[in-house]
């Protein structure tokens, strides 16, 4: 099996009608991966992928919203060990002693 019919089979289990252009995510991903984190070429493309589907977007759209991110993964500059500022630097309590398994929660 190809990376095109992987797409096809996708699409149809996913019951979704969509033309991928696999060059333009995997080059975004690759890009993501390398300037910001690994982890980061799923989320991406993911995000992407939400981003097109949520605006009803069409090839030409989602290739600005592509190059849009590619730019911003290209410019990263915070290292990916880096901490995040808004991060709060509060002690967690250990509460790994405690049993919660009787406890209830309102839905």
């Amino acid at each position: 099996m190809n990376l095109h019919d992987w797409i096809d089979e996708l699409a149809d289990v996913l019951d979704v009608e969509t033309e991928v252009d696999e060059g333009l995510i995997l080059d975004l991903a690759r890009v993501a991966a390398h300037n910001v984190q690994r982890t980061a070429a799923p989320i991406t493309a993911y995000v992407l992928g939400f981003a097109a589907g949520a605006g009803g977007l069409d090839p030409e759209q989602v290739e600005r919203l592509a190059a849009k991110a590619q730019q911003l993964a290209e410019n990263w500059d915070r290292p990916s060990d880096a901490r995040d500022p808004d991060d709060v630097d509060d002690d967690v309590p250990d509460d790994s002693t405690v049993d919660h398994s009787t406890d209830r929660y309102e839905d």
